[in-house]
This record gives C-alpha cells, sequence and structure tokens, in this order.
C-alpha cells in the first residue's frame, strides 16, 4: 500500500445551495411561514458577478439551521422556469432534518393546516419522511432519522458492494433488504 497525500481540498461544509424561483418574496415568506426560515440575505446585480452577462437578478438567503443556508434566485428576464421533465418530481428535492418522529408528525400537521398537500409518513427503515411541494414546484422532504448505530455501521459497510454492483447490474442490491423488512413490520403493526 502506498502512502497518499491528503486530498488538497478540505471542505467544511455546505456554505449554500442555490435554487431558482419563480418570485423572491413569495418564496421568502413560504419558507417563513411553512418551515420557520429566516431570510438572512440578499443581493440584487443588473450583471451577473462570475460572467459579467448583464442578467438582473434577485438571489436570497434564508437559514435552514445548523449552519446550512438555503438560497434562490429570481431571474426576470429569463423564460419562465420549468422543471427536468425526464426526472421524476419525486428525485430532485430539498430534504430538511427535523428531531424526532413528534416534530415529524407536529410538521405534517402545521404544513397540512396551510392547505398544502403532504405525503407521508414513509418509512424508509433508518428515517422518516414527508414531502410536499413549494410554490416553485420544488419538492421538499422533512426527514427524522430513527435508525440504530448498528444499522448505520451496516448500511456504511455495504454502500461500497452496493454501488459496485448497481454499476455492474443496473439492478438494485439486496444487501439492504432488512430496512424494508423493518418498514413492513412496524406497517404491519399498526394495522393490527
Amino acid at each position: 500500500m502506498t502512502n497518499q497525500a491528503p486530498h488538497p481540498i478540505k471542505l467544511g461544509g455546505v456554505h449554500h445551495a442555490a435554487y431558482r424561483c419563480k418570485d423572491a418574496k413569495e418564496t421568502v415568506e413560504w419558507y417563513g411561514k411553512v418551515l420557520g426560515m429566516d431570510y438572512t440575505t440578499a443581493f440584487a446585480e443588473d450583471h451577473v458577478p462570475s460572467t459579467g452577462d448583464y442578467d438582473p437578478y434577485m438571489h436570497v438567503f434564508l437559514d435552514a439551521g445548523n449552519g446550512n443556508i438555503l438560497a434562490f434566485f429570481e431571474l426576470p428576464n429569463q423564460k419562465d422556469m420549468g422543471r427536468d421533465e425526464n426526472t421524476p418530481q419525486w428525485v430532485q428535492h430539498l430534504a430538511f432534518e427535523v428531531a424526532s418522529e413528534e416534530e415529524l408528525l407536529a410538521a405534517k400537521d402545521h404544513v397540512e393546516s396551510l392547505g398544502i398537500d403532504v405525503l407521508g409518513p414513509t418509512h424508509h427503515g433508518i428515517f422518516k419522511s414527508i414531502y410536499f411541494f413549494d410554490p416553485n414546484g420544488h419538492r421538499v422532504e422533512l426527514a427524522t432519522d430513527i435508525g440504530t448505530d448498528e444499522q448505520y455501521a451496516e448500511l456504511k459497510r455495504v454502500a461500497p458492494v452496493m454501488l459496485e454492483e448497481w454499476s455492474e447490474t443496473k439492478t438494485a442490491p439486496k444487501h439492504a433488504d432488512w430496512l424494508h423488512e423493518i418498514a413492513r413490520k412496524e406497517n404491519a403493526a399498526k394495522s393490527a
């Protein structure tokens, strides 16, 4: 085994994740009302700093907790925003963590009280989630971890094997089927 030099990049986390929005004010108000996010910062320019192109924009930043920032761009001179029609709606989404199942259920009640359709909770074996859409058509997920340290360790252990098998076969590897069994058992117990 050879000595490897340390990687030249040392990440300190996600500075921000940015998406497009239809209306910056509506988006800021929605994320504040629905998810309790604080609106922290805005930049508005007529020219894009990195390219110099004329393309007026409003760039807004929202605090998602624990130093995580969610940002949006409103681009009034661009074509109406759409979505990748070749990708199912459930794939591209923003997922936020809540601390417990009780908080997840309280969040579901709150979001539904605002007239927003909510899917879930969905049991994923080691976490549970609810799903809904923001006014821009972005899918939002709230999730809470429910797994054990042993379960997370096992998932980390089989991750390389699963990726290799997927790469070769493009069929779902069965190394973590026990996750589905956990969900099935809990759902059966609730139905009884």
